[in-house]
């Protein structure tokens, strides 16, 4: 009996995950590519097609689409981070009162969090649902640098594609990158100033939020400890990284930042949490508002007491004396005079 092996196929573990992710991006990338090229020939009548600023400016309609598309995540996220740090203290409370039974407290703590419609992911939702956007984008820019088309739009339409990868501004091509440095060039001084940018931009938008939003307590404690770390850390890292993005990609990243910190500013002033330094400006220009308004209304002067009012005479006005204008029933009233009525007399008195 003969026995014939199979050859043994080297299969990765990783395939699987590989075609569940290139499955998942098709479609980013086919919205991607398709908004760019439709901002793309927006703007190719006014700076022509094969200009740099207009694809740097369909990259910055793009982004702001995208961000409009988020809004509803963005404020989430902003009142969840807020809500988490408003709790912070009652936290630390339950960590004092249960701090030998951990079973106990992680309940408690959940249970606290369900009260106050709380969610610790809420504020990593966003972040989370823009990466595969940005990967996308980073992707089709990438594959651009290298002429490789990602997604249908520019796949059928291969001069974008070039076009794309040889546009340029200040001298710099939107597919080029910091790294890696063959000569300190426009590429380098471009992408500097967008990486700082970029970086300042972020650091000022969490620094916003921890220094305005939040209330004193909320800012002691290992959570607000954390934020506090990654206040720096995470500037830090997109400088680091943002050497190896193409400049199309830093000006996605630039414009973002910018949106978020504008739209940030926005609902903290309109909508401030109370106890914080934002709500004290709030309710400070609310005040000055309503003394504004009380100072700019007509204000009512009291008139004489032996004047009330202009009065209708003719084509003039006079000024009636309280007498003259007060209500017949409200003058005092006269005393009734009564008239002596005769006798009345019998004939035989009238004879006499």
């Amino acid at each position: 009996m003969s026995f014939s092996l199979l050859p043994l196929l080297p299969l990765s573990i990783w395939d699987p995950i590989v075609g569940i992710g290139s499955a998942i991006m098709q479609p980013l990338y086919w919205v991607v590519s398709g908004i760019l090229v439709l901002f793309h020939s927006i703007w190719s009548p006014v700076f022509g097609p094969d200009n740099g600023w207009t694809w740097a400016l369909s990259i910055v309609c793009l982004t702001v689409v995208i961000r409009i598309a988020l809004i509803p995540l963005f404020v989430r996220q902003i009142n969840s981070s807020r809500q988490m740090q408003l709790l912070q203290p009652k936290v630390r409370e339950l960590q004092k009162k249960y701090a030998h039974d951990r079973e106990k407290l992680g309940a408690e703590t959940m249970k606290l969090y369900r009260e106050n419609k709380a969610n610790p992911l809420a504020s990593c939702l966003p972040l989370l649902l823009q990466m595969p956007i940005f990967l996308a984008l980073f992707r089709v820019l990438d594959g651009a640098a290298r002429g490789i088309p990602h997604g249908h739009w520019l796949q059928a339409n291969l001069p974008l594609l070039t076009s794309l990868r040889e546009a340029t501004i200040f001298g710099a091509p939107l597919s080029g990158k910091f790294l890696p440095v063959n000569g300190f060039g426009s590429v380098q001084i471009v992408a500097i100033v967008l990486i700082v940018a970029m970086t300042a931009t972020l650091f000022i938008t969490q620094l916003q939020l921890m220094r305005k939003n939040m209330p004193p307590e909320a800012l002691e404690g290992p959570f607000a400890q954390q934020q506090k770390i990654m206040l720096y850390v995470f500037p830090l890292i997109f400088a680091v990284g943002g050497i190896n993005f193409p400049i199309g990609v830093l000006i996605y990243w630039l414009t973002s930042n910018l949106w978020t910190m504008g739209q940030q500013f926005y609902i903290i002033r309109r909508n401030p949490a109370p106890g914080t330094p934002a709500f004290v400006a709030w309710d400070a220009r609310r005040r000055a508002k309503a003394a504004h308004k009380a100072a700019a209304a007509p204000s009512t002067v009291a008139a004489p007491t032996d004047a009330v009012g202009p009065v209708a005479d003719g084509n003039r006005a006079t000024t009636a004396t309280a007498a003259e204008v007060a209500p017949a029933a409200e003058k005092p009233p006269q005393p009734r005079v009564i008239r002596q009525q005769p006798r009345t007399q019998s004939r035989s008195q009238r004879k006499r």
